[in-house]
């Protein structure tokens, strides 16, 4: 029996597809320059948005994007407006009076709450 072994292909060591007939998505390489002054090549698809920052796969450093004349990429100033507070928000809905007024009652209702429980422990 030993002598009479299947042979055949490895299980999922090898594909039984061939490349023939794919046709590949146009690409574009870019290239950034890290601090250090290295520079290396990145491949996005064409039609893809290419970040102006990306990080090395060698050396873990963040590289700029660059032009083809070999200048870098001049970043837009995004604007970016400070973050909405919780108060900020509460003061869209309610009036700095109206708010006093409602702590006023909540102090109110919890001072006669803890005049009650003081009077039951006496």
């Amino acid at each position: 029996m030993a002598d009479r072994s299947l042979r055949g292909m490895r299980l999922g060591s090898q594909s039984l597809q061939s490349e023939e007939g794919v046709v590949f998505s146009p690409r574009i390489t870019a290239t950034y320059r890290a601090d250090d002054g290295t520079t290396f090549d990145v491949t996005f698809a064409e039609e893809a948005e290419v970040p102006e920052n990306w990080v090395s796969p060698k050396s873990g450093k963040e590289g700029v994007l660059l032009e083809a004349d070999g200048s870098p990429v001049v970043q837009a100033e995004v604007e970016t407006k400070a973050p909405r507070t919780h108060w900020d928000m509460l003061l869209e809905r309610r009036s700095r009076a109206e708010l006093e007024e409602l702590l006023e009652e909540r102090l109110q209702y919890l001072r006669a709450r803890r005049g009650k429980k003081q009077d039951i422990a006496s």
